[in-house]
Parts: structure tokens; sequence; C-alpha cells
């Protein structure tokens, strides 16, 4: 399987006023090459959610961008830390971890996770103090 079109991004740690531009921009760009109305709506959801986590919750970090010749579409979401401390929390609706400045933002009500994986095809999160990489995979029929 081979990556036909890949596209990179940077996100920076607490960086509310670009908050959503690369999903915006992924979104944009898969439009662009003729992905279906319905996974464009999953993946500007995914999408969207993790980058806002990087933005409240990581020391930012990079996501990828990946339209594969097989008609997938992956999104990488990679950040250095300071990684997830119970993921089996962080999927539970409604809990949350963000700071008092993120939630006066509007952001942190613990929907986040809970939302990636309910849109995604494929969902794999490994996390540690390293860092969380978020892998997600949309398909045109599930």
């Amino acid at each position: 399987m081979a990556s036909l079109l890949h596209k990179e991004y940077d996100v920076v740690r607490d960086d509310y006023t670009r908050a959503g531009k690369v999903s915006s921009d992924i979104k944009r760009t898969l439009s662009a090459v003729g992905i279906s109305p319905a996974v464009l709506r999953r993946i500007a959801v995914a999408s969207y959610e993790s980058e806002i986590n990087m933005i409240i919750h990581a020391w930012g970090g990079k996501i990828t961008l990946d339209v594969m010749d097989d008609g997938t579409i992956q999104i990488v979401f990679k950040d250095p830390g300071p990684g997830i401390p119970d993921l089996e929390k962080a999927l539970t609706p409604g809990w949350s971890t963000a700071s008092e400045k993120a939630r006066n933002m509007g952001f942190g009500a613990g929907m986040g996770l809970p939302n990636i994986k309910r849109v995604s095809d494929e969902f794999d999160i490994q996390s540690s103090a390293e860092g969380t990489t978020l892998t997600l995979g949309f398909r045109e029929t599930v």
C-alpha cells in the first residue's frame, strides 16, 4: 500500500488562535481529491477534536495525512508528551483533565476521544510519558 497524497502539519501547544486550521486544511484537501461528504464529515470531527486535544493537553506535535492507493485515509497525531496517564478514563465520555483556561474558552468537555473513536473506522492510541500517537483510519465504505 502506497501513499498517493501526503501532508504534514505542525501543532503548537496552547495556540488557540490557530485551533482548527489543520483540520480545515485536511477537509479542504480531501474534498479536492473527491472524498465523499459523508466521510469528510467524520474526518472533520475526528481531526478537529484531535487537533484541539494536542493544543490543550500535549506539548504540541505533528499531524500527518495520507491518502493510500487502496482508497483509505490515514491521519496520525503524534506529540512528544506528557502522555495520557489513564487511557481508559480518557476514553470515558465526560472525563477531562483540561485546564481552567481551556474550559473557560469552551473546550475540555471530555468528549474528544470518545467522539474521535465513534466516527473513525480505525482507532489506535498509544501513550506514555514520552508522548501519544493516535492513528485514525477512514474509508469510503465500512
